[in-house]
């Protein structure tokens, strides 16, 4: 009874937790899908040793009956003479062949199928596996990574024992993802990934070159790359001359491409890429670590200094640790600012509740997602644990500013590839009900605490400025969204770069404008 409650508790647990799907958008919540896995392979291998003991009973009673049966049938009358071997004939076939039957027939896959359908309920959909293949893609254009290192496993900060390989089912899923998308650009560069690797000699039970090359002409076409679609649907009937698609496509290529230049509708669509998208090129850049405009003469204003914000009593002694990152606008690192024990507790705490993060529709005011922003995020509020309440008046202590008027600590755990795409904090003048109805005013600072190392990808950008910021376990950044006069500070535009490897942890504690008229007075000028 004691066990069928203890699965009872768990099954509800994992219910709570996984009753908003969107898994690809945490990897804090998808740690509880390997541990779901490995559940499953347990019961599978009890399953396998439950099918492999039951083959050994049958073979055990074939083998014994192999040797009987040879014996008897060289003497049948002479074997038969003998009435115990008689007896024994009659109770064999009227009782134990009957019992050997019942044994073959018996279903050892109940338990393992019994368990299997339970957690089934709770497994990723479509929709996460679309998710975390969308954001490869992403991963892939904004560290202008090719497709074979994806495929290979070879990502920067990589560990090599880690390293995961793609097989050629799995490109083309990825090529599908982006195919059923729209996405022809990302479509071709996965189906000749999954071309190449069949070539070099890879093999695939699912997928054959036919099919992949009708999936590359269709996608080139759809690019307006003329005539590489025709060379993809040659060399598709090369494979399959009566494939009927192809035949009709070759036509209606060769007619198309004599009348319409590769080259011209190249140049077309290149310009209005380049004209379209000049702030996502600089965030991609930045992300790189391309673009920063750190000067010599910017440098040299940039100091490490230990702070006690006016000499308060917590801090004479032990003064933190203050970093300059930027100049205009002020962005100031504080090092050792939580300790290890405070951050798990943070993690435990919001763990249970990540929900995907939402972003506040600027016209309705409605919280919704949003394809740029993937993380899921929990809200943890000063009461809710001793350690929060300590975090809220360490901010405060340091800063100088009440936060009695800030938001909750949101707590953001990134997923696949999580990102959060250029965004300001504050509410600017064409969003003027963004914050009523809390009645604290606008976001006046944001402090943005940095929970997890990671390996690679997930700096902090500014793209207006040109700035990175790379996160670093138990450091916070701190800045003001707002001049002292009020105004928005346009320069604090900034990004969460995607996460190229590792587990990204953050908490923000955005401070509001309420209770700050003593502590940041105004100036006089808007850009005070």
């Amino acid at each position: 009874m004691a066990v069928c409650w203890w699965l009872l508790i768990h099954c509800l647990l994992f219910m709570s937790s996984s009753a908003h799907n969107d898994f690809f958008t945490s990897i804090g919540q998808m740690t509880d899908l390997l541990f779901t896995e490995k559940d499953l392979v347990t019961s599978l291998k009890d399953y396998i040793r439950a099918e492999e003991d039951k083959l050994e009973q049958i073979k055990k009673w074939a083998d014994k009956l192999d040797v009987l049966s040879a014996a008897a049938t060289q003497d049948p009358e002479g074997f038969l003479g003998h009435p115990v071997n008689a007896f024994k004939l009659m109770k064999r076939l009227n009782t134990e062949w009957g019992e050997l039957e019942n044994l073959v027939l018996t279903d050892m896959s109940d338990v393992f199928i019994s368990n299997l359908t339970i957690q089934r309920q709770y497994f990723p959909n479509d929709d996460d596996q679309t998710g975390a293949a969308k954001a490869l893609m992403r991963l892939q254009d904004t560290y202008q990574l090719d497709t074979n290192t994806i495929s290979s496993g070879q990502l920067p900060g990589q560990h090599r024992l880690l390293q995961t390989t793609l097989a050629v089912d799995d490109c083309f899923d990825l090529g599908k993802v982006a195919y059923l998308e729209a996405d022809y650009y990302h479509t071709e560069l996965w189906m000749v990934q999954a071309l190449n690797q069949l070539d070099q000699g890879e093999t695939s039970s699912t997928v054959d070159p036919v099919t992949i090359l009708d999936y590359l002409s269709y996608s080139v076409y759809q690019q307006g790359e003329l005539e590489r679609a025709l060379q993809f649907t040659k060399r598709l009937l090369e494979l399959d001359p009566t494939h009927q698609r192809a035949n009709g496509n070759l036509k209606y290529f060769e007619y198309q491409l004599a009348k319409q230049k590769k080259v011209e509708h190249k140049e077309e669509g290149q310009v209005k890429v380049d004209d379209y998208l000049p702030e996502r090129k600089t965030y991609e850049k930045l992300c790189r670590g391309v673009g920063i405009r750190m000067t010599p003469r910017r440098q040299s204003r940039l100091f490490c200094r230990y702070y006690d914000n006016n000499h308060h009593p917590r801090y004479v002694i032990g003064p933190v640790k203050e970093e300059d990152e930027w100049d205009r606008p002020r962005i100031v690192r504080y090092h050792d600012i939580v300790t290890e024990k405070e951050m798990e507790r943070v993690k435990e705490l919001a763990k249970p509740r990540l929900r995907r993060a939402t972003i506040s529709n600027p016209i309705t005011g409605a919280l919704e997602t949003a394809h740029y922003r993937i993380s899921k995020s929990a809200w943890l509020g000063a009461f809710e644990h001793p350690v929060v309440d300590t975090i809220n008046q360490r901010i405060e202590d340091v800063t100088g500013l009440d936060v009695t008027t800030a938001e909750d600590l949101q707590v953001a755990n990134y997923g696949v590839g999580g990102q959060y795409e250029p965004h300001f904090d504050f509410g600017r003048k064409d969003e003027p009900d963004a914050f009523e109805e809390l009645g604290t005013g606008n976001r006046i600072a944001t402090w943005l605490l940095y929970m997890s190392d990671v390996q690679a990808g997930g700096a902090t950008v500014f793209t207006d400025v040109g700035a990175a910021v790379q996160p670093k376990k138990g450091t916070a950044v701190f800045w003001y969204n707002l001049h002292p006069s009020g105004e928005g500070d346009y320069r604090t535009r900034h990004a969460a770069c995607p996460v190229l490897v590792g587990n990204k942890w953050v908490s923000n504690k955005w401070i509001h404008e309420r209770g700050q008229e003593f502590r940041r007075r105004c100036g006089l000028q808007d850009t005070d």
